[in-house]
């Protein structure tokens, strides 16, 4: 099939990831491509130029407009809607016979329903007004949508439509290797900002006398600043942030992960890189964390860092071989992409069928 895969602009699509998107996008465009698909992936210019990248912009737009300074506002909101009106051209003269939408914004979804274009819309966050309003509008047999997790799904929609489905994020468990263990200290993974709770982890780690260390780019400055960097030393240290394989070998000489998210996490792919390498995980229960780590992990209230403590000695005698288990079971790449390859049937064999002229003309896209 001839696939476009729209990416989220904010980051390039190239490793190390700044997150879970960026990965996500990576691996299901080259996932794709080895498995004999045509893809295009629209994505910011700077992305991995091994890619078919179609440039939606030159630079990706954080390097300009920083998500610190600028996340939500009304002028970084114009010029990101700028960038994929200007793209829409393309994706219409691609003639693709389906459309993966990974992009976060409306116009996607929109272009999708107004045009009787085949698409899967993904949804990696949970939902806010602009893009929900997008996503309920724009519903049809052509164009499915997914969320990472069932907590999500119901999140999304107070009754899912047909076209909703649940298509867990899925790790190339060759990139993740196991190791038996048994492993030695904590380790935290991801993006260092508020609402992934690194001070916590830190907080946590101190109290319950467990080496700790940090790997992930810095997001917000201040907040390292301010509240990661005065619990560093005595056991606790940044290490930097780290391609894939340095992160696995890491990971693997580790006994424990620390997840700590702060905010409603619709899936957590630290967690199950982690438990690829083995680690059984002390998290806080908090969005799709439950539903993810399963049996491998022990929860803790969020913000608790006390209980946290707690979880990450409870967490250590949990079995390594069942945390591989577990994502071999349910997470791996070749998983993902096997429902991707059906989706998509499933949006081109609809799009072919008859039904209704579309309710929403291309002048709606905006809305």
């Amino acid at each position: 099939m001839r696939v476009a895969v729209l990416a989220h602009l904010r980051h390039p699509i190239a490793p190390p990831f700044m997150g879970g998107m960026e990965a996500h996008a990576w691996h299901l465009a080259r996932g794709l491509i080895a498995r004999g698909h045509d893809v295009t992936l629209f994505a910011a210019g700077d992305s991995d130029p091994a890619l078919p990248v179609h440039p939606v912009v030159p630079v990706h737009h954080d390097a300009d407009w920083p998500g610190a300074d600028w996340h939500g506002s009304d002028a970084l909101n114009a010029h990101v809607d700028g960038l994929w009106a200007a793209a829409l051209p393309a994706i219409r003269a691609g003639r693709f016979d389906v459309v993966h939408n990974n992009t976060l914004h409306r116009y996607p979804p929109r272009l999708a329903r107004a045009e009787r274009i085949p698409s899967v819309t993904s949804l990696h966050v949970p939902p806010f007004p602009t893009l929900r309003r997008a996503v309920h509008d724009s519903a049809a047999p052509w164009h499915l949508t997914t969320v990472t997790s069932r907590q999500q799904l119901a999140r999304w929609w107070d009754v899912p439509p047909p076209g909703a489905r649940v298509l867990h994020n899925g790790i190339d468990l060759a990139a993740w290797p196991f190791a038996p263990g048994p492993g030695h200290g904590a380790v935290w993974s991801g993006r260092i900002m508020p609402n992934k709770g690194t001070a916590l982890a830190a907080r946590a780690a101190r109290i319950a006398g467990v080496p700790l260390t940090i790997f992930g780019a810095i997001e917000d400055r201040a907040y390292f600043d301010a509240e990661v960097a005065p619990l560093l030393g005595g056991g606790i240290r940044h290490g930097g942030h780290l391609s894939g394989a340095a992160l696995a070998a890491e990971l693997g000489r580790a006994a424990v992960l620390v997840f700590t998210p702060m905010w409603d996490e619709p899936f957590g792919l630290a967690a199950i890189e982690a438990m690829a390498c083995g680690l059984p995980v002390a998290a806080f229960d908090m969005g799709a964390a439950r539903e993810v780590i399963g049996p491998c992990g022990v929860f803790a209230p969020a913000g608790d860092a006390d209980a946290l403590a707690g979880a990450i000695g409870a967490a250590m005698a949990v079995p390594r071989a069942a945390c591989r288990a577990r994502v071999e079971a349910a997470f791996s790449l070749e998983r993902m992409l096997d429902g991707c390859e059906a989706l998509y049937a499933e949006a081109a064999g609809a799009a072919s069928a008859p039904w209704p002229e579309a309710a929403f003309s291309p002048r709606e896209l905006a809305r």
